[in-house]
This record gives C-alpha cells, structure tokens and sequence, in this order.
C-alpha cells in the first residue's frame, strides 16, 4: 500500500483510478461545501441538491468527493458529518477529474481521480477517534498548500489592486469572529455571512468574509488572539465600501486551523507574546463584539451581583459576560458632538483623536493611510431593582442585538468597572420577570 495510514482494509487515495469497483476507503474530512439546489433539467419544475468535501488520508493524498440526489438525502448526508471528523466511505465511483472545470470551483487536489457517492450504492460512516490511527488525525493540522506559500497581511496590503480578484493562500491569527448575519436573498434563498478579523506581525486588523455555513461554523470554534489559520486558496478583493483590501472564503477554500508548520508556530508564538499588549488608547467598543459568540452568554446578573463580581476580581483585566434585565435611566444625546460621536480608523476600527487626521496603528508602519469614518460613541445608565451602572458604552448598532453585555476592568472607569453594551433589544416581559424573581434580593 502506499499509505502506512490506511490498514489492509482500506484503498489508499494514492492507488485510485477510474472505474475501480467494491472500494472501501477512510480519510479525515478536511474541506466542505454547503448544500446547494439547482433545477432538474429532466424534471421541470423540481430541483437537484449537491455538495462536495475533501477527504485525506496522507500529507501528500487528498481527493474532492461529490454527492448528488434528493434534497433529503442530500442534507441528510451532508448533516452526519463535519470538517474534522474521520470518515469511512463505502462503494463511491471512481471517475477522472476534468481538470481545467472541475478546479475552478473545488479545491485543487494533486491526485487525478474524484470520488462520486450514489444514494442507492454509496455509504459514508463517521469513525470515533478512539477508532482511527493517531497520525490519520493528525493530517489536520498540515496544510494542503507549501507552508511558505503564503502572503502576509502586510504583503496584501502593499500590493493593493494589484491583487484584486486573485486567489492566494493567507497565514495571519485570528483576531475577532463575528456573529452570523442571516439573510434572505431576492430569489427567497437563504444566506449567511460572518465577519473575521485577522491579524499577524506586519498588520493590526485585516477583514475575511466567510458566506457558507461550513466555514462559518468552523471559524465559530475559533478563540481569538489564540487561534492561527493557515487559508488555502482564498480570494483578494478591494472593497470600494471600506476602502481596503478584504479575503473571502471561496468553494476553492482549504482553512487549517492552528496548522503544525514552524511559519505557524513562529506567529503563535508572536501572539501570545503580544496578547496583553494594549494597542495605545485604541478603543474599539463597537468592534468588541466582532470577538464575542453572544448565544455563548448565558449568565444573568443583577447590577449589584456585577458590582460585587468586580470587586472579586479587582487586579485582573480578564472580562467577564452576562446579561442584565435594565432599563436605561440615562440617555444623552444632547451632549457636546465630539462625545456622542467618534473618529475611527477604516483598517482597524481604533478610536482616533480628530485632530491626527491618521490613524497610528496602521499607519505607523505604512506609507498608505487608513481612511477614517464616524461612528456614534454614546455613555448610558443602566438601572434595576438593585442598583444602578453609570457610564456605560453604547456604541454602533447594538440598539438592533439581543441583549448582551461585557464587563471588564479599566482603572480610567469610574469604581474600576467598565461596560461595554454588546447588544440591547426589548426583553420578554415573562424571562425577564422570571430571571429577575430568580435573583431577587441580592
């Protein structure tokens, strides 16, 4: 056999070729599309569901395998199992990959064959890891591409529209994971979209958009500013919107997460140096919740359990999240127009004095300036049948969130409790009776 990984039982994906019958094979799952529907030719007026994903079964062998049928079938079989999972596919067909089409959308494998799952003859079976060879699980964490194949941030930047519409591997940490956005489009399809903050040595803050509910769930498992990517074949593009350059992942992309690779483990390492460092008087309270999974928030708090809370953890800066059943009792908005709004920079989201005209985080290093834009910076007290918290950041679009609030040390903040509203909405008056009869006297 020409994979030690794969026992007696199993074809290894090195010794395929087409029309090969009766096969058995196991590999890691390593890439994954969505589930898509497109309309029956055959049948007019009913449709066709596909997906596709990536197995491996060695550092050098991996194979596309795609899966067409009935859409329950379809999403059944692409529901049993996930990027990262090991998989044991029973009787696909082994059919030659048209090269120049077939590449231009699925990621780019060094094999010639692909593999095709039938719904009457195909099966594929989730192993358990206690079930499958340490070193098969391993493969993970090694990249599809060269590790130093890559571009830095920095390098993206400076090229700029040189590289607009281009297709290039990407190694930076991750910064900050946003919330899915759901939304419907025109044609009544659903869509998704989730906003990642990426950053390494040579750039502070850089954006990657992921539109497909696979990537979006794996980058949902990452922790920021302890995570590093290593992103194979993503697409570079200049966002007129924001003025800059953005990455987005595409069908084409291969994302290994905290890659064994020395170019990973040297950013790793500068993270982690790096975490605690606070980038100058940067505020970025409107971004901070790029960072934070809210539907992770679960613990509610009254103001005085917050009060009490911090003065436990006074010494520390380590955050702390909860929800909190408020009302605003102060709103001003009629203050001076230099404290309800703020300048911020466009490559990095860091509040900037009016007067600098330039941001100098991202611009310290760089001969292309950051534009800047406004953004509502607004102070507002919360108060319940405890207590009340003054001086809380409400900022951005959070009016439009579930509520959610962070909580963290500042020894600028008054009492050393600094608020950060991550989202506020109207609560259910029964949970919020509940929750609130709950906790009663504190």
């Amino acid at each position: 056999m020409a994979n030690s990984f794969v026992s007696k039982t199993f074809t290894a994906l090195a010794d395929l070729y087409p029309n090969m019958a009766n096969l058995k094979i196991i590999g890691i799952v390593i890439g994954k599309t969505d589930v898509r529907g497109f309309p029956d030719r055959k049948n007019a007026g009913s449709e066709r569901y596909t997906f596709s994903f990536t197995i491996r079964d060695s550092p050098a062998h991996f194979v596309n395998a795609a899966s067409w049928g009935s859409e329950g079938y379809i999403r059944s079989l692409s529901d049993s199992f996930r990027i990262g999972e090991c998989v044991i596919i029973e009787n696909p067909l082994i059919q030659r990959k048209e090269l120049e089409r077939e590449e231009k959308f699925s990621p780019a494998t060094p094999g010639s064959c692909k593999l095709l799952l039938s719904e009457n003859h195909s099966t594929v079976k989730v192993c358990s890891s206690c079930e499958v060879d340490t070193k098969l699980l391993a493969l993970i964490y090694l990249p599809v591409k060269e590790s130093r194949d890559y571009y830095s941030l920095g390098d993206i930047i400076a090229n700029g529209h040189s590289l607009d519409g281009r297709i290039i591997n990407v190694l930076a940490a991750v910064k900050s994971v946003g919330e899915p956005k759901y939304f419907t489009t025109s044609d009544r399809r659903k869509g998704q979209r989730c906003e990642v903050k990426l950053y390494d040595e040579t750039e502070s803050s850089f954006t990657m958009i992921c539109w497909d509910n696979e990537s979006i769930l794996v980058a949902q498992s990452w922790m920021p500013r302890e995570t590093v990517i290593f992103a194979s074949d993503v697409r570079i593009n200049f966002d007129k919107f924001r003025n800059c350059m953005t990455a987005t992942v595409i069908s084409k992309t291969i994302i290994t997460t905290n890659p064994d690779t020395p170019e990973a483990n040297i950013l790793l390492n500068f993270i982690r140096e790096n975490k605690e460092t606070n980038p100058l008087d940067g505020e970025i309270d409107s971004y901070l919740k790029e960072s934070i999974n809210l539907n992770a928030i679960v613990d509610v708090y009254t103001v005085e359990q917050l009060k009490v809370k911090a003065l436990k953890n006074e010494g520390r800066a380590d955050p702390f999240y909860g929800i909190l059943y408020a009302h605003i009792s102060t709103l001003n908005i009629d203050g001076a127009t230099t404290t309800v709004v703020r300048h911020r920079c466009s490559g990095c989201g860091y509040i900037m004095k009016e007067a600098a005209g330039t941001c100098t985080t991202c611009n310290r290093d760089s001969l292309e300036f950051k534009s800047v834009f406004l953004s509502f910076h607004l102070l507002i007290d919360v108060t319940d049948h405890t207590g009340t918290l003054h001086a809380c950041s409400l900022t951005g679009g959070v009016a439009e969130e579930t509520l959610g609030c962070t909580f963290f040390l500042s020894h600028r903040a008054k009492g050393g409790l600094r608020i950060s509203v991550l989202s506020c909405k109207l609560a259910d008056p029964i949970e919020a009776s509940r929750n609130l009869t709950r906790r009663g006297n504190t």
